[in-house]
């Protein structure tokens, strides 16, 4: 019979193995290509890119690695250790001497490469090869090192992704059983749909399994008439829906099953902390394959920066918060981490029947355990859950916490619940640790969507870009680990100053258009023994930037276009008709143009000024943009070399959005 994880016996924590080898097996470079068409970027020269695998093992006594769950379960190779590979690709310099010595670590978000996209400007590729796709170059120009590794293994290889292959835990043999909560809101018109499971089933009987439908999140679960579902098979089910129209194209139907084999997805830790170390410190790995960033037969790399945006993100902060960033040495794995758009969580990956690419929003995805405290970098105590803890207590008792940039949108404040990074529990500030910087992006959405269905959203997605933002935060990290220069202090909007408010203080009434609800991604305190889970009745505090007449927010890191605005910037967008109507679109923020002309605004009673008084015409408005600039670069939260192609465009067009 399948075990139930409640059958499972505790994990142990005693001694490491002795006598065996920990870590890097071996380093396999398949292919080795010179990137960009041979692109000089400064004093780093031309770039290649090398991309292989990496094998590894882990110890599953080892003390820092028992909070890898189901490793203690895993099957074991001949020294009694557990087997695992991954995908690598490495993009450096040429002549690697030529480098700024450091390791820039990109996690991978859902397999694919968006470092260069988000930092570079560059187009969205996972394979990046002309010209083209190094953008404006400013991560070669700096002379770093990126490497990937693949870290999921519920991805596909499809349009250059990479995966990792972690193995299947099992009880005394025999499979794993638990239950798995899934998710569907389907934009089809058949009466039915398709709906694939994250892991295969483990009973086909319908009795075992459970199907229910809401239109909003925070409708009661219901079983109308007409719907039902069947198995197709052990990794499909199809679903019926509803008779009546009680339920639009925005309904969450969530299915409840019984499932089994789960991967041992905690793995993806320790093998970033392994490949990382090894890669800074070692030449050779166990089989005598040799690292391919040495120069002169020693490792070129003196420093590592762990990067990750979004999902990525959220994994660099769960990385610090499980106690990854010591090696097998005790040597500290990333001096530097720059978690972006990530908000208060963490990641659905430490856990048995882990999900990673969900994450909680306030209408979709908001029942998965990504988001629970602890929020904060620095210890505090949660008078709703009881608990006291902080992102970073197990690098502090190491000794091996690194130096963090975290920088937010306006998207994370409204369903990441980003306040809680720089409140406490009861909706006070709390001071950073000294280590920490936080910054937010305000008037900014969570990233460029690749594509929005047609007609789901009520205002057109708000193009501003955080990438010139990021820019000069990067630059400031090395500067601030290298040579102790403090880095650009926190700007992140607080209740002192009366920048952070409950959303019940805002007001988007003279925005036209607008159907502002006071509708914002809600934390509790969940209960996941039970699905689907049961949820506590008290709120934590969440907080929004407060905002100007215009509808812009009035305190973070503003773009140059929030501070010299022709439109109204928003880190939110609102469902449309037919698509439960009024709820958060996702993490899609919007923007509302101003009127040109007083006889435009006239004509349509836009309540905002137009562009024409605020300005008067185009050289007024490039005027005051270019003193918005200099502000921001001099107190470096801007580049000179953005102000100056921001500003070049302003002076032909009024569509900038996306300039830089």
């Amino acid at each position: 019979m399948p075990a139930k994880l409640s059958d499972a016996s505790p994990i142990k924590t005693g001694a490491a193995s002795p006598g065996v080898q920990h870590g890097i097996q071996s380093i396999r470079i398949d292919r080795t290509t010179v990137c960009f068409e041979g692109t000089m970027f400064g004093g780093a020269g031309t770039y290649e890119r090398l991309e292989g695998s990496v094998r590894g093992q882990l110890d599953p006594l080892d003390p820092r690695n028992t909070e890898v769950v189901n490793l203690d379960r895993a099957p074991r190779n001949a020294q009694g250790l557990v087997d695992y590979t991954v995908d690598l690709c490495i993009l450096k310099p040429v002549d690697l001497s030529r480098g700024n010595g450091w390791l820039f670590y990109e996690v991978l978000n859902r397999g694919g490469k968006r470092a260069l996209c988000r930092i570079n400007t560059a187009p969205a590729k996972n394979v990046p090869d002309v010209a083209a796709d190094a953008g404006n170059g400013f991560l070669m120009k700096e002379g770093f090192t990126l490497v990937w590794t693949g870290w999921q293994s519920d991805v596909t290889r499809d349009n250059g992704r990479m995966i990792a292959d972690f193995p299947v835990p099992t009880i005394d043999g025999q499979p794993i059983v638990g239950q798995s909560q899934e998710e569907f809101i389907d934009l089809g018109d058949g009466d039915t749909f398709i709906g694939t499971l994250t892991y295969p089933a483990a009973d086909l009987s319908p009795a075992k399994a459970t199907l229910t439908v809401r239109e909003r999140e925070r409708d009661p679960r219901q079983r109308p008439a007409g719907l039902a579902w069947r198995y197709l098979n052990d990794r499909t089910v199809e679903i019926t829906r509803p008779q009546g129209a009680d339920f639009d194209k925005g309904a969450i139907y969530e299915f409840i099953y019984p499932a089994k084999d789960p991967k041992i997805t905690g793995i993806a830790f320790a093998s970033v902390r392994d490949i990382v170390s090894f890669l800074r410190h070692e030449t050779h790995a166990a089989d005598g394959s040799t690292n391919p960033l040495l120069v002169n037969g020693r490792p070129a790399m003196k420093r590592a920066m762990n990067f990750g945006l979004s999902q990525s993100g959220r994994f660099v902060r769960d990385f610090l918060y499980r106690g990854f960033n010591e090696d097998h040495k005790h040597q500290m794995v990333f001096d530097a981490a720059v978690p972006v758009i990530a908000g208060s969580r963490r990641t659905m990956v430490n856990y048995p029947f882990a999900q990673p690419g969900r994450y909680s929003r306030q209408h979709e995805n908001h029942n998965y355990p990504d988001d629970q405290f602890p929020f904060t970098y620095r210890n505090l105590h949660d008078p709703i859950s009881g608990k006291t803890a902080g992102i970073l207590d197990r690098c502090l008792a190491t000794g091996t916490c690194p130096k963090i940039m975290h920088l937010d949108t306006d998207a994370e404040i409204w369903s990441a619940r980003a306040s809680l990074v720089v409140t406490d529990c009861d909706g006070n500030d709390i001071e950073q640790p000294e280590n920490v910087r936080v910054y937010l992006a305000c008037g900014i959405e969570h990233g460029n969507p690749e594509a929005i269905p047609d007609g789901i959203i009520q205002h057109p997605h708000n193009p501003l870009f955080y990438g010139p933002l990021l820019r000069p935060l990067i630059r400031a990290m090395v500067d601030w680990v290298d040579k102790g220069v403090p880095p650009p202090p926190s700007r992140f909007p607080s209740r002192q100053s009366g920048t952070l408010v409950p959303v019940s203080e805002l007001s988007f009434d003279r925005v036209p258009g607008l159907k502002f609800e006071g509708c914002i991604n809600e934390l509790r305190l969940m209960d996941y023994s039970v699905l689907p889970p049961r949820e506590g009745a008290k709120a934590y505090p969440i907080f929004a930037v407060k905002v100007d007449d215009d509808g812009n927010p009035v305190d973070g890191v503003r773009h140059p276009l929030v501070l010299a605005p022709i439109a109204t910037h928003l880190g939110w967008n609102l469902r449309a008709k037919g698509h439960a109507e009024g709820e958060l679109y996702s993490i899609v923020g919007a923007i509302v143009p101003f009127a040109l002309t007083e006889a435009e605004r006239a004509r349509t009673n836009d309540a905002r000024a137009s562009v024409e008084t605020r300005y008067g015409d185009r050289d007024g408005w490039v005027h005051a943009l270019s003193a918005v600039c200099a502000e921001l670069v001099s107190s470096r939260y801007l580049l000179q070399e953005d102000a100056d192609t921001l500003l070049a465009a302003a002076k032909s067009s009024w569509d900038v959005f996306e300039v830089i």
